[in-house]
């Protein structure tokens, strides 16, 4: 049962995360249509507010958290190798500029504020790429453990099947929470993230994991 949540994990970080990015890329044609066409602006701009709101904000949300859990729930941990860090790194840089930056800023253009800046569109195309990067280091998982790794003693045991069936079943009721409510609310990831963060570290000190146990097969 474990063995086909966690495939369901998977299958559920790789949608979200080719939405996501597909999202950003859509974000940036209609933001640079706003630009070029004086006349499509108003348009543009509230289909980009839209698409942000109702699409690129969930997706995102779920591929973050869907990631973490994977992260958290697998003896590959969240900061044990560089690969793994460095998409936790990106991904919260992804999500402070989302947050903070992009959802303002299109609030803003789609109460009249005019076509989107120059700045903005060149976002959501870094957005879009950062999302591709994090595809590939996926794939090619480079650079080794980190010294984190090397200094610990256990490794972090996987995670029995209720853990990694919450992290496939919030983001489904997040996405219903936000068509009722009218804007991203990620609560019940919130609480996932919570909750699996607590259990696996009470996982590694209650049930140690040798070192010399074998390390996390490549995927070819």
């Amino acid at each position: 049962m474990t063995t086909r949540w966690r495939h369901a994990l998977v299958f559920l970080h790789v949608i979200s995360s080719v939405s996501w990015m597909t999202a950003a890329t859509a974000l940036a044609i209609l933001l640079g249509l706003s630009r070029a066409d004086t006349g499509a602006t108003t348009a543009a701009v509230a289909m980009a507010h839209h698409l942000d709101l109702y699409l690129l904000a969930v997706t995102a949300n779920a591929s973050a958290t869907t990631g973490v859990v994977l992260a958290w729930t697998t003896p590959w941990g969240l900061v044990r190798h560089w690969w793994v860090a460095a998409k936790a790194v990106i991904t919260l840089g992804q999500l402070y500029a989302g947050i903070a930056i992009l959802s303002p800023v299109l609030d803003d253009l789609a109460r009249g504020a005019g076509p989107a800046p120059s700045a903005l569109v060149a976002g959501t195309v870094a957005m879009a790429g950062a999302v591709a990067v994090q595809a590939f280091l996926s794939v090619a998982k480079p650079w080794g453990p980190t010294p984190v790794a090397r200094r610990s003693r256990t490794r972090p045991p996987r995670a029995e099947w209720p853990l990694v069936a919450a992290g496939v079943v919030a983001p489904v009721v997040d996405v219903g929470l936000t068509v009722a409510v009218g804007f991203p609310a990620p609560l019940a990831e919130v609480v996932v993230l919570v909750v699996v963060a607590v259990a696996r570290r009470r996982a590694l000190v209650t049930r140690p994991v040798p070192t010399t146990a074998a390390a996390p097969r490549r995927r070819s």
